[in-house]
């Protein structure tokens, strides 16, 4: 028998080779053995894409680190054959790389599965002749250039997020390459490239500098005017009728590239290649167990879904062969290379006959099956089979941890019980040792063991089973950052309605230049009732916020000069303060108490945790930390945790309620619905399965008896933890020992319900779920009255979801379907109107004879709704048509495509959290939402549809529906009443009027209603300060600066936005200099109490608040610097008497006059 770590490959074509017995990850240890002796490249042909990501994870770990090799996976599409879908363009940008380097490569190896192999691609030649390179000091004309990038299929974007994507703005380019993992920015100097630097797509930062970069076509397909002639005439040529009629057809004719254009893949080129033709000579090829079956399952899919479409005049497709091989013809280009095939376990007893007789032919590798090593969390001692292996293995054994952390709680673990692990850089580190237990970091599922040497690799899997840790399907150059989503926010549009702090809402109409004496300057344009304009300086915008009550196109505008606007105000700021008044005495009382102190976390709950299925996201890290932390303190906790749906808050709670349990108490969780109770009754059941802990559903669907038990277990303590609606709050409910209450969605209680609550938070420690996004503005001005964390990352694993508008057709529901049913998945059809949704539920089974449909809404019997849901929760159908009543529904992991009637009829919140109930699992979900023509539709139901479409990142999802949002949240902190002043003076002034309120009671200080919120300095330096509109083009991107400008906090975040903007968009031009220096005065001058400085030719005029902030030895002081110079104007009014047109003297007199009233200050 052969040992993994000297396998043999075959050097010819012929008869196959066989290997056998390789267990484990040993299959990965013999691949990177063998590709480090071949001599080219080595293909892996696995089944599906599942097992060539699984397979590239063992080959990186096994691989030797001096044999440099190459490992890539060529990535499959991700869609059906025939889809009306695209693949993403980061599994684009992959392909396309693959492709380019395949034909050069000398070694290495590319794994592939079968439907990928299957696919025809581009010819050989394609992307070596659509690819071109750029280096420093090549002479660049930007109109050419753009025209290149165009033809190669990039897009021209006003800011570059993703690959195939450029931006041009003056002498810079951004350029996003397809099969680069971060973007480039181009300066040019006139016509030469002066510099290339890579950047953050998130922040816009420039990083290192480059010589050259490469250029890769950003399609499988050329879009050339000659290459869309050929499309054309080749279209006309393959089908029958007027392509005019096909969507498809026009929008290729037009340059557009319609989702689903890949499957038309052979009518751009004469010819057409597969994988095999750009493998270079001197490859080999492994074919992985059940490959030859998957060819045959795909050929045969291929086929049942070409006789389905093929009669469609709307959009005609090509038969199978033009864009798939068949099967015979993927089976002999396998037969061309030196192959050896990888016998299935099943196997390998017939493998061990046919090595005696054909030893040539079979190869039988000496290794062991990995041992299962359950920790058994029911014993007395839960990793008592580790231990025992660890003593009675007869040789070396190394522990491999899926991260850091739990590299560390596996260390502990071992240390404690009196083993001495080393650690290790990885497999070839631990091999070229001597120690006898090794520990390392890797993402390896199956462990390994050798007979010759005498090695072991033990995995997390091992031990916890297949649920230990979840894959990530795609290296992201960056996680997509909240903060950074919300700051480049495409904030505003013509059109929408903003709020100015001293004038009230008018809707914002542009940007505009004029000139007012002094030299062109920017202003916002507001239009007020009555159509006056309101003309506000582009350094004046931190007074201006986005509206967001009512919706945007009904809002009411305000009079200018009238008092209605001013009334609206102080009725708000009247009841921020009876609400931070309120906020604050439940505050004090609880500070006044003594909660009960958990004890700290044990091996016990270290235990628990690791059992937890899936990797902690950092925010989810973060949360669980700090839950912990205030039960294992003495204080009241009362925490309330934010996240979207899916996000992980359960195990937030599940975590809190283990450290409760331990520490003698009782649990209560509080759910809006029955059916989010039975849901968390059954996954906290399954949770604390293997735990000595009671937990109990009490519902008023449960019988009198079964509740009449459940009453006494709380009531005697032996009820541990109890599940139930809002019927835990009735009276005769008697806990013996009450430590913890959760509520989930607690927005949704009614008024009572809320009020016994509010009682409970003085007694307990109470945990708030939520997956409405709590603004930042919000949670600042709460900030220490009541805790709030945000999970606002995206598990790992979980794909956006596909979101496509379209207009309503049958064919397009069937098809959304059935790609849904084959996958072993269900589908949610909203149809929200109870009078016709019999009718509609009728339809749609007659168009789906195949599915079994059924129909829930609200006005159902609520035990026959409850039988539905469950139902449909364990997958007894496959459709349902339901009402709204989905929305915050139970979880349910197999239903991955949601289709929504009339989507135009839903606000952009709403359709948010519709579209989350799919898209749980780690599948691709889809989102249709389907509407009438877009001629019938309003302008602002077509706007939320566009955005929504645009939403596909699931962080950046969350992120952006908050600004929708936001009431609802602010209605969930603090209770529904506060909604109309909400919606009366906008949700972002409400949050500083609350804020103020907060700040000026805990201070004991009695609030001044009249003085304005923001006293800001206004300053007029009688010269242009602005961003002129050559240096910056567009118009949308000049207004997020300046609303960013103008709201720096300090000097310091303003240099830093003066970095970024010189960094993203060249030097700054005069005027935009003055802009920063203006902004920079205001800054210092704003805290000194000052209201206006007015710096013209003539002289400086400075006017100050009543009771400004300043010393009277400071004006002495200035008096004395210089006698004459200074002069005071009344009580709240200095003039400096000195003559310049010179602006740089101005600014520095109006710097030496702030630097000397300010200098107590300092």
């Amino acid at each position: 028998m052969l040992s993994p770590l000297d396998p043999i490959l075959p050097r010819n074509a012929g008869a196959p080779s066989y290997w056998s017995r390789l267990y484990g990850s040993s299959r990965g240890l013999a691949i990177a053995r063998a590709a480090d002796q071949h001599r080219g490249p080595l293909l892996v042909v696995t089944a599906d894409a599942r097992s060539a990501r699984q397979l590239e994870g063992e080959i990186h770990f096994y691989a030797p680190p001096d044999a440099k090799l190459n490992v890539i996976t060529f990535p499959d599409w991700e869609c059906l054959p025939y889809d009306v879908l695209s693949p993403h363009l980061d599994i684009i940008s992959q392909r396309l790389l693959t492709l380019s380097q395949l034909p050069a490569w000398e070694r290495g190896i590319v794994l592939a599965s079968v439907p990928t192999l299957m696919h025809r691609l581009p010819p050989l030649d394609y992307v070596a002749k659509h690819s071109f390179v750029l280096n420093i000091k090549d002479i660049l004309d930007i109109d050419v250039f753009r025209e290149q990038l165009v033809r190669t299929g990039y897009h021209a974007v006003s800011q570059v997020m993703q690959p195939g994507e450029f931006a041009v703005r003056g002498g810079l380019i951004d350029l996003f390459p397809m099969g680069s993992p971060t973007p480039f920015r181009i300066d040019l100097f006139d016509d030469e490239v002066e510099s290339l630097r890579e950047f953050n797509p998130e922040s816009q930062r420039s990083g290192q500098k480059l010589n050259g970069i490469r250029l890769l076509p950003a399609r499988e397909f050329p879009l050339t005017s000659d290459a869309i002639q050929f499309f054309r005439r080749q279209f006309r040529a393959r089908f029958e009728g007027d392509p005019q009629k096909v969507a498809l057809y026009r929008d290729v004719s037009r340059g557009a590239v319609p989702a689903g254009i890949e499957y038309y893949l052979p009518l751009f080129f004469s010819d057409t290649a597969t994988f095999f033709d750009y493998l270079p000579t001197q490859n080999a090829c492994i074919i992985d167990a059940n490959a030859l079956g998957a060819a045959h399952a795909f050929a045969r899919e291929t086929e049942e879904r070409y006789l389905e479409r093929r009669h469609d005049v709307s959009r005609p497709i090509l038969a199978p062969h033009e864009l798939f091989l068949m099967e015979q013809e993927f089976t002999e280009s396998l037969e061309k290379q030196p192959r050896i095939h990888l016998l299935s376990f099943k196997a390998d007893e017939a493998a061990d006959t046919a090595a005696a007789t054909d030893p040539v032919s079979t190869v039988a590798f000496d290794t062991r099956v990995p041992p299962r090593l359950p920790v058994d969390y029911k014993a007395d001692a839960p990793y008592a089979t580790l231990f025992d292996n660890l003593r009675t293995f007869q040789g070396r054994i190394l522990l491999v941890a899926e991260t850091l952390g739990r590299r560390e709680t596996l260390r502990a673990l071992l240390t404690d019980n009196g083993f001495t692990p080393e650690d290790v850089q990885g497999w070839a580190d631990f091999l070229a040792g001597d120690m006898p237990l090794g520990l390392t970091i890797s993402d390896i599922d199956k462990g390994l063991v050798l007979a010759t040497p005498a090695v072991a690799v033990i995995t997390e899997v091992q031990l916890y089973g297949e649920r230990a840790a979840q894959r990530r399907r795609r290296v992201r150059s960056s996680a997509r950052d909240p903060e950074a989503i919300i700051r480049n926010l495409a904030e505003l549009r013509v059109g929408d309605p903003v709020v100015h702090e001293e004038h009230g809402v008018g809707r914002y109409l542009g940007l505009q230049i004029i000139d007012v004496g002094d030299g062109p300057t920017e202003f916002l344009t507001l239009e007020y009732a009555g159509g006056d304009k309101l003309y506000i300086p582009v350094v004046a915008l931190h007074l201006i916020s986005r509206y967001t009550g009512t919706d945007s196109e009904h809002t009411p505008l305000h009079r200018l000069g009238g008092d209605v606007w001013e009334k609206a105000k102080r009725r708000a700021q009247q009841k921020a303060n009876d609400v931070a008044a309120e906020l604050l005495e439940i505050s004090a009382i609880r500070a006044a108490r003594k909660g009960r102190a958990c004890p700290p976390r044990d091996d016990g709950y270290l235990a628990f945790a690791d059992v937890f299925p899936f990797e902690e996201t950092v925010d989810q890290a973060r949360t669980i930390d700090e839950v912990l932390a205030d039960m294992e303190s003495d204080k009241l906790m009362d925490r309330l945790v934010c996240g979207d749906v899916g996000f992980g808050k359960t195990e937030v709670a599940m975590r809190a309620t283990f450290i409760a349990i331990q520490g003698q108490a009782q649990v209560a969780l509080l759910v809006p619905t029955t059916l989010l109770a039975q849901q968390h009754f059954q996954n906290f059941c399954d949770r604390f399965a293997d735990l000595p802990v009671r937990i109990e559903l009490l519902s008023r669907f449960r019988s009198k008896a079964q509740q009449v038990d459940v009453l006494t277990g709380i009531a005697n303590g032996t009820v541990d933890l109890v599940v139930g609606t809002h019927r835990l709050l009735q009276d005769d409910v008697s806990f013996k020992n009450l430590g913890l209450v959760i509520l989930d969605e607690e927005h949704r209680f009614g008024v009572r319900q809320k009020e016994r609550l509010k009682k409970l938070r003085c007694d307990v420690d109470v945990l708030a779920l939520t997956a409405t996004p709590i603004p930042r503005t919000l949670n600042m001005a709460l900030s220490g009255l009541r805790d709030i964390s945000m999970i606002a990352t995206a598990p790992d694993e979980r794909l956006s979801i596909k979101t496509l508008v379209c207009e309503s057709n049958k064919a397009l529901i069937r098809e959304a379907c059935l790609r849904e049913i084959r996958r072993g998945g269900q589908i949610y059809y909203l149809h929200n109107e109870v009078r016709t949704i019999e009718r509609a539920t009728q339809q749609l089974q007659d168009l789906i004879p195949e599915a079994e449909v059924h129909m829930a809404h609200g006005q159902m019997p609520e035990r026959q709704l409850e039988r539905i849901m469950l139902d449909f929760y364990h997958q007894r159908f496959s459709i349902l048509v339901c009402s709204t009543i989905i929305e915050a529904g139970i979880d349910i992991p197999t239903a991955n495509t949601i289709i929504i009637e009339r989507a135009d009829k839903f606000g952009l919140a709403q359709l948010h959290q519709l579209r989350g109930r799919v898209g749980r699992s780690h599948h691709r979900a889809y989102a249709y939402l389907l509407i009438p023509p877009r001629t019938s539709m309003t302008d602002n139901a077509r706007k939320r549809l566009e955005a929504i479409e645009a939403l596909e990142d699931l962080g950046a999802g969350f992120t952006l529906a908050a600004h929708d949002l936001e009431i609802r949240g602010a209605g969930e902190l603090l209770g529904e009443a506060q909604s109309g002043e909400i919606d009366e003076v906008g949700f972002a002034l409400y949050s500083e009027l609350l804020s103020r309120a907060v700040k000026s009671l805990e201070a004991g200080d009695e609030l001044d209603q009249e003085q304005p919120i923001h006293t800001g300095t206004e300053i007029n330096v009688h010269a242009p300060a602005l961003l002129p509109d050559d240096y910056l083009p567009d118009v949308h991107m000049r207004l997020v600066l300046y609303k960013r400008i103008a709201s720096a906090p300090n000097e310091m975040e303003l240099r830093a936005l003066r970095e970024e903007i010189i960094d993203r968009f060249g030097l700054l031009p005069d005027a935009a200099k003055l802009l920063f220096t203006v902004t920079a005065l205001r800054i210092e001058a704003t805290p000194l109490g000052i209201r206006k400085i007015d710096a013209g030719p003539r002289g400086i005029r400075i006017e100050f608040y009543p009771n400004p902030n300043i010393d009277a030895s400071a004006i002495i002081e200035l008096f004395h610097s210089a006698p004459g110079i200074y002069k005071l104007d009344g009580p709240q009014r200095l003039r400096v008497l000195t003559a310049t047109d010179d602006i740089d003297d101005r600014v520095a007199t109006i710097r030496q006059v702030l630097k000397t009233l300010s200098v107590d200050l300092h």
